[in-house]
């Protein structure tokens, strides 16, 4: 699952919120919604394009296709409650986490508990109906996410960046798995831009927020390296994205070659200006909007040129 990227808020937004309304706010909030959608526009995508190229019609999987999406939904979802179950803690020391309803006390962290496994495993036996491969991605993005990220790494290691990025980049393999098995070159560069992406997008997080997640004793890497360390790891990743365009060429087409790379071109030459930056926040901000823009632009232009 994609790491956090919720924005910050003030608590009494949460407080005042009441009735169903104010359960809606909460749960999007618990849910981090924007970290929600990203982590299931590629599952959706990689469906998408696995039954273009197995040459296959999206009505004769449809049922497949609502499960996948349920399911997944609500393995993520799952994730992500674990995740604020668990670090309640931190989240109180963070000005961006403060609407959490961990936090403010609006659900009770047994509550979250409850419904953080009541979610997974109702996740993944609903995945077990589509196929064993997906199936078992999904868990092993669960396990990364949930075990890895959250329970051992996050607290302790500045690796915890790469691990979480590990698991986001399962989501296009689980909805690729549902349809045909992912051994196909799409569903592995999928993986491949997923985990690459995710890093600099998370170290922009990390030197945005740097101060909160000093307070928090997190060890994200600008706060134990540094931001201008942190800039040219950001820089090095997003280098490594040229190569998503050049080798699914053949796959997807000469304008969807030109656009990603178009995109990631964009983004180098963002991330070069970060060396001479005299506004570390406001670089990171803009890089935090591209690395969005980059990701919904590439998968949409992935399934708009399949159509």
């Amino acid at each position: 699952m994609n790491n956090d990227h919720s924005s910050s808020g003030g608590r009494m937004q949460s407080r005042t919120a009441s009735g169903f309304y104010g359960f809606l706010t909460n749960v999007k909030y618990l849910l981090k919604g924007k970290v929600l959608v990203a982590n299931v526009l590629p599952v959706f995508t990689a469906f998408w394009l696995a039954l273009y190229f197995s040459g296959e019609a999206f009505s004769s999987h449809f049922s497949t296709f609502l499960l996948t999406m349920i399911g997944s939904t609500l393995i993520i979802a799952g994730a992500l409650m674990f995740n604020n179950w668990y670090e309640a803690d931190l989240d109180k020391k963070m000005d961006r986490t403060q609407n959490r309803p961990t936090v403010t006390g609006d659900f009770t962290l047994t509550a979250v508990f409850r419904a953080a496994v009541i979610t997974t495993i109702l996740g993944l036996g609903i995945m077990l109906f589509t196929t064993l491969e997906a199936a078992l991605y999904s868990f092993l993005g669960w396990f990364f996410y949930v075990v890895l990220y959250t329970f051992w790494s996050k607290r302790k290691y500045t690796i915890n960046t790469i691990i979480g990025s590990i698991s986001g980049a399962f989501t296009p393999l689980i909805g690729w798995a549902a349809v045909a098995p992912a051994n196909h070159i799409v569903p592995v560069m999928l993986f491949y831009l997923l985990f690459i992406w995710q890093v600099p997008h998370t170290l922009a997080i990390a030197i945005r927020r740097l101060d909160d997640y000093t307070r928090a004793g997190v060890p994200m890497l600008p706060v134990v390296s540094g931001v201008t360390m942190t800039i040219r790891q950001m820089l090095i990743y997003i280098i490594a994205l040229l190569p998503f365009p050049f080798v699914l060429l053949p796959s997807m087409g000469l304008i969807f070659f030109i656009i990603t790379l178009g995109l990631t071109a964009g983004w180098i030459i963002l991330a070069f200006r970060g060396i001479k930056t005299m506004d570390t926040g406001v670089w990171a901000r803009r890089n935090l909007r591209y690395s969005l823009i980059y990701l919904i632009i590439t998968l949409l232009v992935m399934i708009i040129v399949t159509i």
